[in-house]
């Protein structure tokens, strides 16, 4: 596999292995509770084998619009993106223009445009329905590994991977309009290596927009007030990377983190208090995503599951076996439009596929 050298060197992503097809669909189905009460019936629906031809990193989605419903996007090592209906999973659209591996992709809550972020160090912003380019975003001298549109669309943050930092880009003008500086240990000796853990892994949007976290290599989360370009704090309580963050969409006080600890913590954001911390994963969190009512949340792990979490019992309370190789990512299909249930799930795999269920 290509580029291996790459992330061996930086730790980022587990060594590429191939396992062969995978070409069944998940068929587990479980009845639980969420915190209503009610019962919640998941069931798989779809799984598309060799969907990318190389390992599947990234997945959004892409909200509807007047003219379409939602759209599931993923991003591949393949260098590719691509578009899928959610109903069968029928491919839309392949996109290129990255020269390596995709590595995040992001959807602006328009449903008109969406980015997708490379290890070639650039950012393609484009239109959803045509693929026309609408900018290409330098972010050298760094790699990124995550990004996301702010809640109103009108900033994207981007993770500056090895710069220690985060950038945020104005969307009306494309233009960079503030660099958020990950704060490294003080002093540091030439062969202190801890400067270099600050590699920035995982970005996320507080629902308000006033707040953005920050995951890093070191296992730190630092919150930044966005209207003042400040650090507020740091959160602690992982000891190994921070490779993925969601706020509850309920309630911006409240922080989901997965880490390569294996657990998934539960800050508040505001109060720099670690609420809890959930284990279940036998190894790296790779992708944690909420329920859009706050009900639960969903994970993807390098043991090569994704699990759905309680937060009231904060538990896990299902197991989806259905990948054969590391899940890198795992999202929620957000309320709204028409022609597809808003209660779906995505996720994506070292395999290859890419795999769709049923929540109700």
């Amino acid at each position: 596999t290509t580029h291996v050298s790459i992330f061996s060197q930086l730790n980022q992503r587990v060594t590429l292995s191939k396992f062969g097809s995978f070409a069944s669909s998940c068929s587990l189905e479980h009845t639980v509770k969420n915190l209503e009460g009610k019962e919640m019936k998941l069931a798989g629906l779809k799984s598309i084998e060799n969907a990318h031809e190389d390992s599947v990193w990234a997945a959004t989605w892409v909200p509807a619009t007047d003219d379409r419903p939602a759209l599931l996007l993923t991003g591949s090592l393949d260098e590719t993106v691509k578009l899928w209906r959610t109903d069968e999973l029928d491919l839309v659209r392949t996109n290129t223009g990255h020269s390596l591996g995709v590595a995040a992709v992001a959807a602006h809550p328009s449903g008109i445009i969406a980015a997708s972020s490379s290890l070639d160090s650039f950012v393609r912003v484009f239109d959803v329905d045509t693929n026309a380019t609408i900018a290409v975003l330098e972010a050298p001298p760094s790699e990124v590994w995550g990004m996301q549109f702010e809640p109103k669309g009108t900033i994207l943050a981007v993770a500056g991977g090895s710069s220690a930092s985060v950038k945020l880009w104005d969307t009306a003008s494309w233009r960079l309009v503030s660099t958020l500086s990950i704060p490294r240990p003080e002093a540091p000796k030439p062969s202190d290596k801890t400067s270099s853990k600050k590699f920035v892994l995982s970005v996320a949007w507080s629902p308000n927009g006033k707040r953005l976290a920050c995951g890093s290599m070191d296992g730190t989360i630092c919150i930044f007030d966005v209207d003042r370009s400040k650090l507020l704090h740091q959160l602690e309580g992982h000891n190994m990377p921070v490779r993925s963050l969601v706020f509850s969409p309920v309630d911006p006080r409240v922080l989901f983190s997965g880490s390569d600890d294996g657990h998934v913590n539960m800050h508040d954001a505001e109060g720099k208090t670690l609420v809890g911390s959930m284990s279940g994963h036998t190894s790296w969190v790779l992708s944690v995503d909420a329920s859009p009512d706050g009900g639960a949340i969903a994970t993807g792990s390098s043991d090569r599951t994704v699990r759905l979490w309680d937060l009231k019992m904060r538990a896990a309370i299902q197991t989806m076996s259905n990948h054969n190789d590391q899940v890198w990512s795992v999202a929620f299909r957000p309320p709204g439009g028409t022609g597809v249930r808003a209660g779906r799930l995505a996720s994506v795999s070292d395999d290859k596929s890419v795999s769709l269920y049923d929540y109700s």
